[in-house]
Formats: C-alpha cells, structure tokens, sequence
C-alpha cells in the first residue's frame, strides 16, 4: 500500500476529526480510510488516533506524526510540480478561510475564471467571521481583516479597506441626524464583539494617526457581518463597517452614511499561511490570484 497515501489520509482524518469527513474530502469509502489508518499504525507499530463514539482525536505519537507529515506532503507535492510548467495541470485540494461578506460579495462571484484556468484544483471554502486556527484546522490558508496577533504563521498584508458610519433611513427619521461627535450622546451604536460577552469598542475614529474610542449605548449586539447589518437596516442604531460591503444598501437608500469627517480606521486585509518552507504550488497560485482579485476590487 502507498505509504503516502496512508499518510494523506491521516492527515486529513487528524484535521478533520473525523473518519466519514475524511472519506468525503478524498472521496474515498470510511471503510478505506479505516483501513489506511489501520495499515500507517501496523507500520509505525503504535497507536495514531483516538477512536470513541463522539470523536476522533490524535494521540501524542499521532500529533508527532501529523506535524511532520504535514511538512513532508508538501515537499512531495513540491517535487511533483517542480518541473510541471502548465499550472492548468496543477491538480489538489485546497482548503481556505474567508471572512463571510468578502467571500459572499468578492471571491466567489471571480472563482470561475480561476477554475476553468485550473480545471483540475477543487477548493474547500469556509466563510466565517470566527477565528478559525489556521494550522489545528488545517487549512492551507485563511484570509482575515482587521490586526493578526498570531506569530506562529506568515501574515502577508494585501491591501485596506476604507469604512463608512451608516444608519438606516428610518433611525434617522426618528432619531435625526447626527452631525458632531458631541450628538452621539443621543444616539445608539450597534455593538458588533467577537466573542459574544466581550466589551465593546465603541465608537472608533481617527485623530491624526491615533484611534479615539467614544463609549456608546446600544440595545443590539452582534458577532457576524450579517447581523450587523441586518441589525443596521432594521434601525437598531450606527454601524461603523467597510464601505465595499454597503454599496446595494446605500444605493438603494436603505442605509445613509452619516459622519463623513470621522470614519472608523481602516482595516487591513491580510493572507495567512504556515511558515513552511515549501507552500505546494496549487496553494501558491491560487492565494496569488485571491491577492490579485482583493487588490483590484478593494
């Protein structure tokens, strides 16, 4: 049996916590996938996962395994695409991470032309606002917005996203206009936190290059994107929110932009990935041409 198709294999199963998860992704029966774990055990001669009704988890010998399995793949797929001039045959699966409304309104609506130029890659796309954990996860890459406090992976800056204050036409008929940073006092902030039960930043503006932070109350408080400006367009107060996602909105006139002399920083959009040495070339070409769309549309 191909020693490294058992460790595909168990690689994926060790991502994905699961037998039936990993048959689906390598669209393999679970009972193959029992077997190559089965088999990659007998060879190493110890026990590499966990097994109870609930979950599948690794062991310690089976976290080893994975770390260096993982490196280990991708040099071989390095190899395989090392003299493979043609990327429309670069062949894989990659897995990515997307914030929710970038991948809704940006990438999904460009994927066609980079997979009818690469008819061989098949993607994975989470769209999420959480925090997935690039490498526990094991995602090849995740594309987040906003300050990257983990130093364990790369974190290569594409571009900025400008941000806008909004509210909807029917808060302001009833609350009216705010028109100084001294009329907040009587208005409301839709609080957007993550995770849930964490303090509010407030309202955010820039003075100079410092962020100042006015306290606000606010009846709402939301973790997703969605409801954030679900929460907006029913009147439940101001969100402070990149301009790219309101377009429709603001064009429709279901939401104003209010406070135009003091928006919100802007928020950084960066690709992460694993510092390894050798990324496989589908990954790399592939978070080339994300970079390439986010540039030209943001």
């Amino acid at each position: 049996m191909n020693k490294l198709e058992l460790l595909r294999t168990f690689v994926r199963v060790t991502e994905l916590s699961s037998f039936t998860g990993a048959g689906e992704s390598l669209g393999l029966p679970r009972s193959t996938v029992s077997e190559h774990v089965q088999a990659l055990e007998e060879l190493l001669g110890t026990r590499l996962l966990q097994r109870t009704t609930r979950k599948v988890q690794a062991t310690q010998d089976g976290r080893v395994l994975y770390e260096r399995s993982k490196d280990l793949l991708a040099h071989m797929e390095e190899l395989e695409g090392l003299f493979r001039q043609d990327e429309a045959q670069l062949t894989g699966r990659i897995r990515v991470d997307l914030p929710n409304m970038i991948a809704r309104d940006l990438i999904l609506p460009s994927l066609p032309s980079f997979m009818d130029a690469h008819p061989l890659i098949e993607l994975e796309i989470s769209a999420t606002d959480r925090q997935v954990d690039l490498l526990a996860e094991g995602f090849d890459c995740v594309l987040r917005v906003g300050a990257q406090p983990d130093q364990s992976v790369v974190a290569r800056v594409l571009c900025s996203m400008p941000m806008i204050n909004c509210v909807s036409a029917g808060y302001l008929q009833r609350y009216g206009v705010p028109r100084t940073l001294a009329d907040l006092a009587d208005h409301h902030l839709v609080h957007y936190v993550r995770p849930l039960g964490s303090r509010s930043a407030g309202f955010e503006y820039l003075q100079g290059n410092k962020v100042q932070r006015i306290p606000m109350a606010g009846r709402v408080t939301v973790n997703s994107t969605d409801a954030y400006k679900s929460a907006c367009v029913g009147g439940f107060g101001i969100i402070q929110v990149p301009a790219l996602g309101m377009r429709d909105e603001l064009a429709r006139g279901e939401l104003v932009a209010i406070l135009p002399d003091y928006p919100a920083p802007p928020l950084d959009v960066s690709l992460l990935y694993a510092g390894q040495r050798h990324l496989p070339l589908r990954v790399r070409v592939f978070m080339d041409w994300l970079a390439a769309t986010l540039q030209s549309r943001l």
